[in-house]
């Protein structure tokens, strides 16, 4: 019987890569939602219409102190922070506005909605995506626990 080396990527290791991407998803559809919340919001604290925000997400090694090349290819990911999108906002002709100009102009978020909406269907779908690849490796373990009885 041949010596089963642990060193080298299993069930849990895929399962922490799977569910960092979750976390990760769900993260980015908070940023979106927030997106969406505030995309007609002309004041924000500092006096100035909301910025749309752009999640950045960086890949770590799951095991980089590892000799196996396999499990130091192997990569987990987060949301490290969100960043200001600097696109100017929309101008919008409304001089009776709380906030409209000298012109009468106001600056709305560089929030466009239809954009958002399909940013949003994208991470759902990738967390979907996740929960299945998880439910698949629970199963897989499962399979493989039966095979030792």
């Amino acid at each position: 019987m041949s010596r089963v080396d642990r060193t080298g990527p299993g069930v849990f290791t895929a399962m922490e890569v799977a569910a960092s991407g979750l976390t990760a998803e769900r993260g980015r559809m908070n940023v979106i939602a927030g997106n969406l919340a505030n995309a007609r919001t002309t004041k924000t604290e500092d006096g100035t219409p909301y910025k749309r925000l752009d999640p950045v997400f960086v890949a770590k090694p799951v095991a980089k102190e590892s000799t196996d090349p396999v499990m130091r290819a192997i990569r987990r990911v987060e949301l490290t922070e969100t960043r200001a999108d600097d696109a100017p906002g929309q101008l919008v002709y409304d001089p009776g506005h709380p906030d409209a100009n000298a012109q009468g102009y106001v600056e709305y978020p560089n929030v466009n909605v239809v954009t958002e909406m399909v940013n949003m269907m994208t991470a759902s779908r990738a967390y979907e995506a996740g929960v299945t690849s998880i439910e698949s490796l629970k199963s897989m373990a499962r399979a493989a626990l039966k095979i030792g009885r």
